[in-house]
């Protein structure tokens, strides 16, 4: 742990406050896309200025177009089980909640729940599953679910990539996880602050802090190179969090040369069963998320943004401008928690956490349409070898920025002739799609032109 995460020196690095002529210069250096230090991105937590805020988001939205344009890739998560090992007093899946239903979805109930998401016109699923007692148990069962949801069909469609988020295991068992062709891997330390941390955590494989922090140095020499971190905030000083896992992504970036895909930032939200998530130590306010989610965008401006359906519908458009790059849609946080309804139900009190956004997809789609965003199904990357260092090498030469905006023109393409069920959504999206290709250059005009027709001709999935 002391090799990752220095406490000492995080401490005195949040001691620093900077004037209006350093945020200045900090915020020129950010726009050239080169991250920021640790002591720049201190430096900027330090700002309550409404002024030198603005600036701040200004600079933020600057980065995020420079980089990914005008996308948003979308994503939908899937809860294979909540039946868990862990007494974590923030989690609706804690072992001695007995609150809520305790469910590990079978093979076919996978099936049936995968098949309801690609009605919907999804492409890319989140597997999100809890923690068992026996290591086996878990890595065979993630092995079974991954292979389950790539296998199933509805109308010819597919889902195109699986990330998981699932408990640290052994190097043998991550060799697994990247062999049944995982996209990335996600795992949250929650805490950097290890007194925090072991507070939290009273029972179970999820109480070593240690094994936590380590999961990715791990999961790394197994050969998965493409990864995802984050914390929880509430549960521990939001500035500490944040510089602590800018620290850890120093370490990464200097040990495997590589830093993370993405980066979750989810807030404490209320869970059935657990008064502690009602009541965080620490809460975190709109504005301190705003300020975080420009922070984070300007520090590490090659990694996505992950927002969750946590946020409320107005906050996560604002968000969304502010650096956000991911976002989930339609979440059910329990297994089985999808049905075959128009809209989806809200939870009954058994997800893990409440949400708040319960918008559909083709409600997500418009909004992010009529906010000048291009939603994106894309999932190109890792099926060209897109990951880990040359993902990252290919963001820093600023080429993944054409990448992302044709696959994202595509992929909505496909969309709005296979699924969009509201006319507006469709008339606004074929308008948006005519606008952006007049702004191509030649080459990519022609090149587009042609997946376009093949599209029309039921040709799907193709990509650059």
């Amino acid at each position: 742990m002391e090799n990752i995460i220095n406490i000492n020196e995080i401490n005195n690095l949040l001691t620093i406050n900077i004037s209006e002529e350093e945020v200045n210069i900090i915020l020129k250096k950010a726009k050239q896309l080169k991250g920021l230090t640790l002591k720049e991105s201190s430096g900027l937590l330090s700002i309550k200025n409404p002024k030198l805020l603005k600036e701040l988001y200004d600079a933020a939205f600057f980065v995020k177009k420079s980089i990914y344009g005008k996308r948003i890739v979308m994503f939908v998560p899937l809860y294979i089980s909540n039946i868990c090992a862990n007494k974590c007093l923030y989690c609706g899946f804690a072992l001695n909640n007995n609150f809520i239903t305790k469910k590990k979805l079978t093979v076919y109930e996978i099936k049936n729940q995968v098949k309801l998401l690609l009605k919907r016109g999804h492409k890319r699923i989140l597997m999100v599953a809890s923690e068992m007692i026996s290591s086996d148990e878990n890595i065979n069962y993630y092995i079974e679910a991954i292979k389950t949801i790539y296998s199933t069909e509805y109308n010819n469609n597919k889902i195109k990539r699986v990330n998981v988020n699932v408990a640290p295991m052994a190097r043998k068992d991550f060799k697994k996880l990247k062999d049944a062709n995982i996209g990335t891997y996600q795992v949250f330390q929650e805490t950097y602050h290890k007194q925090t941390y072991e507070k939290l955590h009273i029972y179970g494989p999820k109480s070593d802090y240690n094994n936590r922090l380590n999961a990715i140095d791990n999961s790394f020499v197994a050969g998965i190179d493409d990864f995802g971190i984050g914390v929880l905030l509430g549960l521990y000083k939001y500035n500490f969090e944040i510089i602590a896992m800018l620290m850890h992504i120093k370490y990464l970036e200097k040990k495997y040369n590589v830093g993370p895909h993405t980066i979750s930032i989810p807030r404490v939200k209320p869970a059935f069963g657990s008064i502690y998530a009602s009541n965080p130590e620490y809460p975190v306010t709109d504005e301190e998320l705003k300020k975080i989610v420009a922070i984070l965008r300007l520090s590490v401006p090659y990694t996505g943004i992950i927002l969750s359906t946590r946020e409320t519908s107005n906050l996560r458009d604002i968000l969304i401008k502010l650096g956000v790059s991911q976002i989930s849609v339609e979440s059910k946080v329990m297994p089985g928690g999808y049905n075959d309804e128009d809209t989806m139900n809200s939870d009954k009190l058994e997800g893990q956490f409440n949400l708040n956004d319960q918008r559909s997809l083709n409600e997500m789609v418009k909004s992010l349409l009529l906010n000048g965003f291009i939603p994106s199904f894309c999932t190109a990357c890792y099926r060209t070898k897109r990951t880990g260092k040359f993902f990252m090498d290919l963001v820093k030469r600023g080429e993944m920025k054409r990448m992302c905006n044709i696959n994202a023109l595509i992929t909505l393409k496909e969309f709005l002739d296979d699924f969009a069920d509201d006319i507006d959504v469709k008339q606004l999206g074929y308008k948006i799609i005519e606008v952006e290709k007049k702004m191509l250059n030649d080459v990519d005009f022609n090149l587009i032109s042609e997946i376009f027709c093949k599209i029309s001709n039921k040709i799907r999935d193709k990509y650059i």
